[in-house]
């Protein structure tokens, strides 16, 4: 070996122990990656509406283990083709973000506004902003497993919180149709 690559390989000893002193993760390392796909998750996915970079992200036999029951990757994406419709300028950015082994956990946050059909409401125009937490199991450069919570009553109260005034006026306006229609009733009743 000749004095150039001896040199060469003191400076690539020293550069990685700089590196593990300063907390720079190895560009190579296995949570380097693994972090690499969680945010294409958030920046493809999510962002940008990239749907089809999923089959290159998931694993096939991806799931997504929820409270009470588990969706697989086709309900896990449909799921979020239901969020992108809802919310159209949907931005999901990433807080922080922690590997250790094949695990990521994302803390993340939600913003957009409901201009689309979503959740069971028409558009309310409604900005909604939340913060929740996902922690990946990734397994061979893909995603295989997905645990998720935030509080979904958020999204509720903020869409509530734009629209209360009309729904009250519509509920006022149902019981006054309802008591007029019941008095109508007890009137033609009593010819």
């Amino acid at each position: 070996m000749g004095k150039t690559a001896i040199l060469l390989v003191l400076a690539l000893v020293r550069l990685r122990a700089a590196a593990a002193a300063d907390n720079i993760p190895d560009p190579g390392s296995r949570e380097t990656r693994n972090k690499a796909v969680a945010k294409r998750v958030f920046e493809e996915i999510f962002n940008q509406g990239k749907f089809q970079v999923a089959d290159e992200i998931y694993s096939p036999d991806f799931r997504n283990h929820g409270l009470h029951r588990t969706a697989d990757l086709r309900e896990d994406q449909a799921a979020v083709h239901d969020e992108k419709r809802a919310f159209p300028d949907l931005h999901m950015s990433v807080d922080t973000m922690i590997a250790e082994g094949d695990l990521v956990t994302v803390v993340w946050t939600f913003r957009g506004t409901h201009d689309g059909p979503g959740y069971g409401v028409p558009p309310t125009g409604a900005r909604i902003e939340l913060r929740g937490i996902t922690v990946w199991r990734i397994v061979d450069g893909k995603i295989r497993d997905e645990w998720t919570a935030f509080n979904e009553l958020q999204i509720v109260r903020q869409i509530v919180a734009r629209v209360k005034w009309f729904v009250l006026g519509s509920l006022v306006a149902a019981i006054c149709l309802v008591w007029a229609i019941g008095r109508g009733v007890r009137r033609s009743r009593r010819r």
